[in-house]
């Protein structure tokens, strides 16, 4: 068979294992197994296991489950209800002001957890039954926090990121400062959003109160004394001093990834200790037992991507296709859009991590040979990956949302969400003329690339 045959069939079966409803890293495996056991000599299948365990032997891929660990102990805690509390307090003057803070309290959390699900889980559980009982509408309070959950894989430090790293084999610490720029592009542009949506659903309220003269919560306004605001303060001290010590710890050259996110994870079980009471055994089990399902979960995956990329790799499809986008001769400009069409599409049936590990041998030649900057495009990739996160079939931030609101119908999540997945369009856009908003940062910080 040739190399085509051999690419549709690869293509055709991970296609069927996926919608069998096996789950992805058991589906990848078995894919690539089956076509080792076809395709490849017979020996081949006696290395599996250490195939598997040499890609996923890096000191890199160390700092995923300690990332993970200092997001379960923020989220399966008080302390990101405190969080998204004190946001609340300083900004309810400003209009659509309790979702602006829940998109506030989304970055904040996302640059301390790392993790998508884990930011929706934590600040959704607290501000979608806040913001349904000052009357916003199921899909707006959704929408906001399922796009704000987005952050958790563009802003640092982001498990995403530090598998593009990997597979681009470029500096960690310098795609992470690249992603600090489009991060907070994006907090602006859903926080404009916000306070858009909020007018509008509040003058709908008002016009029925002045025709019928039926209240409506979303008419409310919270009151607090400017007591209260400082009051509100120290509950947020600790999470700026828990980022400020690891990103110092990171950019300030004293400590590696791993070494970071193991600080950061001490720091965070001190932390919740400390303030929270939370040390016993008993509180330290569901933030245990979901770092080490989640990790679990991931690092499967993650090995599983990588076995069957390298067998993508042996058969010389990752090769043959990379060569056929060559052979296209497209502009530079048309070859971005195409491979990003491809990544969107991607989207709709695989998680960020399988799309990085799947496509990173394909992609990444011909884009380094039309001679774009490679960390840009982990930004730009980063944000196309964000609307998967957010859209139908897979939008694993959709099912986050319905398990923390099974209240609000499927339909007006996904209706909620599809406003901030044009916003993401529009940073991409932005980002694509402007390419300083993710380089300024990295090339202050560490100076230029080529200078290197």
């Amino acid at each position: 068979m040739t190399v085509l045959g051999i690419g549709i069939s690869y293509g055709l079966a991970t296609l069927f294992a996926m919608f069998s409803g096996m789950p992805i890293a058991f589906a990848l495996g078995a894919v690539a197994v089956v076509f080792m056991a076809i395709y490849m000599p017979t020996a081949s299948l006696d290395t599996v296991t250490q195939n598997v365990y040499e890609e996923m032997a890096s000191i890199t891929l160390l700092s995923i489950p300690l990332f993970i660990l200092k997001g379960a102990a923020i989220g399966k805690s008080r302390a990101g209800q405190d969080l998204y509390s004190a946001l609340h307090a300083w900004l309810h003057r400003v209009p659509g002001g309790l979702g602006v803070a829940n998109v506030f309290a989304c970055a904040l959390f996302a640059a301390m957890a790392g993790s998508s699900p884990a930011t929706c889980s934590a600040i959704g559980s607290a501000g979608i039954p806040e913001m349904r009982k000052r009357g916003y509408s199921g899909g707006f309070a959704a929408g906001i926090i399922a796009a704000g959950g987005t952050l958790g894989i563009l802003l640092p430090p982001s498990i995403t990121m530090i598998l593009f790293a990997v597979a681009a084999e470029k500096s960690l610490g310098r795609l992470f400062l690249a992603g600090i720029g489009p991060g907070l592009l994006l907090v602006t542009l859903f926080g404009i959003y916000a306070m858009f949506r909020f007018r509008k659903e509040y003058a709908a309220a008002r016009a029925a109160y002045d025709a019928t003269g039926a209240d409506a919560a979303i008419l409310q306004r919270d009151e607090f004394t400017m007591a209260d605001r400082f009051n509100a303060l120290p509950r947020v001290l600790p999470f700026v001093l828990l980022l400020t010590g690891v990103m110092i710890a990171l950019y300030g050259g004293y400590a590696t990834p791993s070494e970071t996110a193991g600080l950061g994870g001490l720091l965070a079980l001190g932390l919740i200790a400390v303030i929270y009471s939370v040390w016993k055994p008993s509180d330290l089990e569901p933030i245990l037992k979901s770092t080490i399902r989640e990790s679990t979960m991931l690092m499967m995956i993650i090995g599983m991507s990588l076995l069957y990329s390298y067998v993508m790799s042996y058969l010389h499809i990752s090769q043959s296709a990379a060569e056929a986008i060559v052979a296209m001769h497209l502009p530079r400009w048309e070859l971005l859009v195409a491979i990003l069409l491809m990544v969107i599409v991607l989207g709709f049936f695989l998680p960020p991590v399988s799309i990085i590990l799947m496509t990173a041998p394909i992609i990444l030649p011909p884009l380094r040979a039309a001679n774009f900057d490679i960390i840009w495009f982990g930004v730009v990739m980063t944000i196309v990956m964000e609307m998967g996160l957010i859209h139908p079939p897979v939008g694993l931030n959709i099912f986050v949302i319905r398990n923390v609101a099974p209240d609000i119908p499927l339909s007006e999540v996904i209706w909620g969400t599809l406003p901030f997945v044009l916003l993401m369009m529009l940073a991409v856009l932005l980002l694509c003329f402007f390419p300083g908003i993710s380089t300024w940062l990295p090339d202050l910080v560490m100076g230029p690339e080529s200078a290197r």
